[in-house]
């Protein structure tokens, strides 16, 4: 019984001892996380893209309402009803 709890022990597979098994999983999940964070990266790009372009859109609204004449938040209509002395309901 001792001899085969000796010869289980000195096994020559490869898979039989903990680092090999260790560092398989360790190795996946790099491999796994790597593409994990660049599918990330791809997507900040994206979002960081569209916030750009929204900024640039309220800027060119903002400036389009300035040169029109109206303060900003109110609607053409509110303002040519001040003009002419006529509330808006």
């Amino acid at each position: 019984m001792i001899e085969l709890a000796a010869v289980a022990a000195k096994s020559t597979s490869a898979w039989d001892q903990p680092g090999t098994l260790a560092f398989i999983v360790i190795f996946g999940m790099g491999v796994i996380l790597y593409f994990v964070f660049r599918s990330m990266a791809r997507h900040l790009r994206k979002v960081n893209q569209a916030a750009r372009l929204e900024a640039a859109q309220a800027e060119t609204n903002k400036a389009g309402t300035a040169a029109a004449g109206r303060p900003e938040g109110r609607r053409a209509d509110d303002v040519q009803a001040g003009q002419q002395g006529r509330q808006m309901p």
